[in-house]
């Protein structure tokens, strides 16, 4: 807009030290942190809890069984993380909780909890854009200043780069997200979900020895994963699969699929997509820097791939670890802390869940 002037810090400095507590819900883990901004900048994360509801192999997390793992559990996290951060839910300044996007249920029983304890204590409550926590927890822990940002996650795909106080999507998926996908087919070739599927898949992946032709799906700047899963799938009813590997009859196994082959070849095609859009987004912004987020971003071989492109361009790929990749209460804690220093609170009547709750959707006033 002509002649109007861009502040440079929209965040002031605080006066004194700032504490929140977030609580994180929206699929299978349940997690509580606490965090803190001190007048001299700094950021520090005071305790970091996490609870993980795990299905037999084979099946997924049903939106009525996963929110009475986080009714069951919400306490005894919520406690441990006071207990690490050493202090007390006297001492926060606000309650921050996941609003959106996620699974119904699961994101009203964490809702519940957050109103509850506001309620109890007298503390305002911050209700937080779960894929913009992610965003900030990354930025915080990595130093990058403006990147563009890979979001992946069993319920997200998307890449997204920051622009007038809003982080705007430039691409996504067009069907189903690419941790959805990995977990999907981990329930196909019956691959536990401890610690998680797509973490299986990652580790059988490293055992494959063939890339087998799947569908590579890029329209624009968006990517379709449903096809490929379901092609590989089908590799599954091939004559030439052998779910054990190889027996003596086969010979030398030249022609044999393995389900370690599968989950190569859907891991490398489906990661090359992703880094195809990425760089795409790179070069129309200018950006020299990608931020990797979501719990597929711990996967290593994503991670690789990313950083051979980066660096191609003669930028860098940052990432975090476990920590911070997988849904977790301090993404929640730090992007809502933001919000709240600005003056946002969510009054108790507006404090529902929205399932979907877009990433552009979100001011975010805490960026010049």
């Amino acid at each position: 807009m002509p002649g109007r002037v861009r502040k440079r810090s929209p965040l002031k400095a605080p006066e004194r030290p700032y504490i929140a507590l977030g609580l994180e819900g929206s699929a299978n883990k349940l997690g509580a942190g606490i965090i803190k901004h001190s007048p001299d900048g700094s950021t520090e994360v005071l305790s970091n809890v996490r609870h993980t509801y795990i299905t037999p192999p084979g099946e997924g997390f049903l939106p009525r069984d996963t929110a009475q793992h986080h009714r069951e559990w919400a306490l005894t996290v919520i406690k441990d993380a006071f207990a690490k951060a050493g202090v007390s839910l006297h001492d926060i300044d606000c309650i921050c909780f996941t609003k959106g996007p996620g699974m119904g249920a699961p994101l009203v029983s964490v809702a519940l909890v957050a109103r509850t304890l506001s309620l109890l204590y007298n503390k305002p409550l911050v209700g937080v854009n779960h894929c913009v926590g992610h965003i900030e927890m990354g930025r915080q822990v990595t130093g990058a200043q403006n990147p563009v940002v890979l979001y992946v996650s069993g319920g997200n795909t998307q890449v997204i780069a920051y622009a007038q106080q809003c982080y705007r999507i430039f691409g996504e998926t067009l069907d189903i997200a690419v941790g959805n996908c990995l977990d999907r087919f981990a329930r196909v070739i019956n691959l536990s979900n401890d610690p998680s599927p797509g973490y299986n898949i990652e580790q059988e992946a490293k055992k494959g020895k063939r890339l087998l032709p799947l569908p590579y799906t890029t329209k624009g700047m968006d990517v379709s994963l449903s096809g490929i899963l379901t092609s590989t799938e089908a590799y599954t009813f091939d004559k030439r699969f052998r779910p054990h590997g190889p027996s003596a009859e086969d010979g030398d196994g030249a022609d044999i699929i393995t389900p370690q082959d599968l989950c190569f070849s859907l891991q490398e095609t489906v990661f090359a997509m992703l880094v195809e859009i990425t760089e795409r987004a790179m070069a129309h912004i200018g950006s020299k820097e990608v931020l990797v987020v979501g719990g597929v971003g711990c996967n290593e071989r994503l991670q690789e791939m990313m950083g051979v492109m980066a660096q191609e361009r003669g930028g860098n790929v940052f990432a975090t670890d476990e920590r911070f990749c997988i849904d977790n209460g301090i993404m929640i804690a730090q992007a809502g802390l933001l919000s709240y220093r600005m003056g946002f609170e969510t009054p108790l009547t507006k404090s529902t869940c929205t399932q979907r709750f877009r990433t552009d959707q979100v001011h975010v006033a805490w960026r010049a």
